[in-house]
């Protein structure tokens, strides 16, 4: 079955920066796009980051030139590197996967920007 796992958020001060992992499992990993988004308290959840199978990279405007995707396929890992953090920033940050005509999410994990 498929499997997300999400991990590397914290709290951290503004402009500071964090890494996040999501450890995937149960599919090809090298076969499919993979995504990540955040829901801020009160808002709708959004796409951060998508990196396809074959590597390119796209973002929200939001956090283009501090945000960068990344993948390793050998270890079924996608990345995300978040600089220059913002304290609109703060979210529960996902990882996505569209497998099977469905879509799977990581259990999330929480980052909190302080100003």
């Amino acid at each position: 079955q498929v499997q997300l796992v999400d991990s590397g958020g914290g709290l951290v001060q503004g402009g500071g920066s964090l890494r996040l992992s999501c450890a995937a499992s149960g599919f090809t990993f090298s076969y499919y796009a993979m995504a990540w988004y955040r829901q801020c308290p009160g808002k709708q959840r959004e796409r951060v980051a998508v990196i396809s199978s074959g590597g390119n990279t796209n973002y929200a405007d939001s956090v283009k030139g501090r945000f960068t995707i990344s993948r390793d396929n050998a270890k079924s890992t996608v990345y995300l590197q978040m600089n220059s953090l913002k304290p609109e920033d703060t979210a529960v940050y996902y990882c996505n996967v569209y497998y099977a005509s469905r879509g799977y999410w990581g259990q999330g994990t929480q980052v909190t920007v302080s100003s």
